[in-house]
């Protein structure tokens, strides 16, 4: 399941019935008295994805005493919900056509009930949220903030003078690591954590959504399309500079200048891009990529070490492989 390797079959089976209980309350909670809103609504929810954050919900919810907890499985449905949503606006944003193998809801439709269907999962997360009490609301108000002040510094790209690799670092800590903190952070809430293993599993989240960002990059640029099923240079043609460009950037020598002449704009030309690869490839960049994942792995290690010893901790422990094994 999302790089989680379950060793415990008991606990690949409670798991598993849990995201039965999510995707069922998902359903239904999206589905209203305009059928048109529902059609959108579910749009993206049918089109798959790896439900990786629920998963994480539900996962952080095993560590704690109230595992069983109907609450863990409310607030794996809030996070989804939200993640579906930023979708549907990221989509927008990047004029978007496609989405998990099937048309954007902005292509399909258009921009304004694209934006309006995304606006619509966020109310029906507020809705469920607001059953989990006050301590809930202020976590996903906080987390809505991240997610927004991520997005605009992305927009607005660093600042003169602003060190490009911790801008990076930042925005997508903000942008994708915070929800999923959030939903460890949920998990261990709801399933009774004492405050140490809630913020240690939330620190957790951070890093391993960050490391997945990392690593998503890596792989854009190294793995051929029969391995990693995408087509190589998608970041280069959005024009999105990601962590092993911005380290391949830095260096001089043959070939450095052409490279970030390369990168200064989005690339059209297949012939450019594939240029842009091979200069990459040859560079720095994808190594240095590697060796910050390995330390965000031991950085997420760490944060286990606060929790009890479980199958659910060895499960959420194999992410840490499995981030820096899929970059090859």
């Amino acid at each position: 399941m999302a790089g989680v390797e379950f060793l415990d079959p008991n606990l690949a089976e409670v798991v598993d019935s849990g995201l039965v209980r999510v995707e069922e309350l998902l359903r239904r909670e999206v589905s209203g008295q305009y059928d048109f809103v529902t059609e959108t609504a579910l749009h993206l929810m049918e089109a798959g994805g790896k439900r990786f954050r629920p998963l994480f919900t539900l996962l952080a919810g095993q560590i704690g005493p109230r595992a069983d907890s109907p609450d863990v499985v409310i607030a794996a449905a809030v996070v989804e919900l939200i993640h579906l949503a930023t979708l549907y606006h990221d989509d927008v944003m990047d004029s978007a056509t496609m989405r998990r193998g099937a048309p954007s809801a902005n292509a399909r439709w258009d921009n304004s009930v694209a934006i309006l269907t995304g606006d619509y999962l966020f109310a029906h997360a507020s809705r469920l949220v607001a059953d989990l009490g006050p301590d809930a609301v202020r976590i996903i108000a906080d987390t809505f903030a991240e997610l927004v002040t991520g997005q605009m510094r992305e927009t607005r790209g660093p600042r003169a003078g602003e060190d490009r690799v911790q801008h990076y670092l930042t925005v997508v800590a903000e942008k994708t690591g915070s929800l999923i903190a959030t939903a460890a952070r949920y998990g261990a809430m709801f399933a009774g954590c004492p405050p140490e293993q809630v913020a240690a599993l939330r620190r957790f989240g951070e890093i391993i959504g960050t490391s997945f960002q990392v690593s998503d990059d890596v792989i854009d640029i190294a793995s051929p399309p029969e391995d990693s099923g995408k087509t190589p240079g998608t970041d280069l043609r959005e024009g999105v500079a990601t962590l092993p460009m911005l380290y391949a950037a830095q260096q001089s020598g043959p070939g450095a200048e052409r490279l970030r002449a390369l990168l200064a704009a989005p690339i059209t030309d297949d012939g450019l891009v594939t240029e842009a690869l091979e200069l990459l490839r040859a560079s720095d960049g994808l190594e240095r990529s590697r060796d910050m994942l390995r330390k965000q792995a031991t950085q997420a290690r760490d944060e286990l070490s606060a929790l009890p010893d479980c199958s659910a901790r060895d499960a959420l422990a194999s992410l840490t492989v499995f981030v820096v094994d899929r970059t090859g």
